[in-house]
C-alpha cells in the first residue's frame, strides 16, 4: 500500500472512546520497549506519529491510526513492564482483554517479539491467549538489524520452538531501522484486512 494519509483518529481507555468507521482493524501487541511504536512509524513512512520512547510502558492508551481510509492500525499498551503498581498493571490488562475480545472490526493481530531474545513468559501467555480467541496472529521479530544476517533463521528458529509456532504460521523479521521486512508485512496485512491489493 502507497501510504500518504494517516492521522490519529482516537485516543481510548475504554469501548465508547473507540472509533465507529467500520474499518478493518490490525492490531499490534507487544511488551514494552519491543518497538511497535517504531514499527508502526515505519509501516506508515512517519518519523514520530507513533509515540516512541526509550523508556518502556509510555503507550497506556489503546491509539488508533486511520491509514489511507481504508483500514486502522491499534496501537495497545505494552505488557510485562515491570515499573508500575499492580493496580495499573490490572488496569491495562483489562483494557486490552475487552478490546481484543469484544471489537468486531478487528481483523487480525501483530505480536511481536524482539528477534534478540527468546520469547518470555508474557509473550507466550499472549501467544496462547490470541490462539485460545481464534485471532490471526502475525508474528514480528522485531529489530532484526541488531543481527548478523547469518544470524536470523537461528533466532527465528528459537522464537518458533519457544512459542510452539507450525511451519505454516506467520513470523517474519523485521527492522524499523532498514525497512527490512516491510513490504512482506505490509502483503500480509493487506490480505488479513481484506484490502484489495493495489501496490506491488
Amino acid at each position: 500500500m502507497n501510504v500518504n494519509n494517516v492521522c490519529l483518529e482516537a485516543v481510548a481507555v475504554k469501548k465508547e472512546q473507540y472509533p465507529n468507521g467500520g474499518l478493518p482493524e490490525i492490531a499490534f501487541a507487544g511488551k514494552s520497549n519491543v518497538g511497535k511504536s517504531s514499527l508502526i512509524n515505519a509501516m506508515i513512512n512517519r518519523k514520530s506519529l507513533a509515540r516512541t520512547s526509550g523508556s518502556p510502558g509510555k503507550t497506556r492508551t489503546i491509539n488508533f491510526y486511520n491509514v489511507e481510509n481504508s483500514l486502522m492500525f491499534v496501537d495497545l499498551p505494552g505488557y510485562g513492564y515491570a515499573k508500575i503498581s499492580k493496580s495499573e498493571k490490572e488496569k491495562w490488562g483489562a483494557m486490552i482483554e475487552n478490546y481484543l475480545i469484544k471489537r468486531e472490526f478487528l481483523r487480525g493481530i501483530i505480536l511481536l517479539i524482539d528477534i534478540r531474545h527468546e520469547p518470555g513468559e508474557n509473550d507466550k501467555m499472549m501467544y496462547e491467549w490470541l490462539k485460545h480467541y481464534g485471532h490471526k496472529i502475525i508474528i514480528v521479530a522485531t529489530k532484526s538489524d541488531k543481527l548478523k544476517r547469518s544470524q536470523i533463521n537461528k533466532h527465528i528458529s528459537v522464537i518458533m520452538k519457544t512459542l510452539g509456532l507450525l511451519k505454516e504460521d506467520i513470523i517474519i523479521p523485521f527492522s524499523s531501522e532498514n525497512k527490512s521486512g516491510k513490504n512482506e508485512l505490509w502483503k500480509i496485512i493487506e490480505e488479513v484486512a481484506g484490502l484489495m491489493v493495489k501496490d506491488k
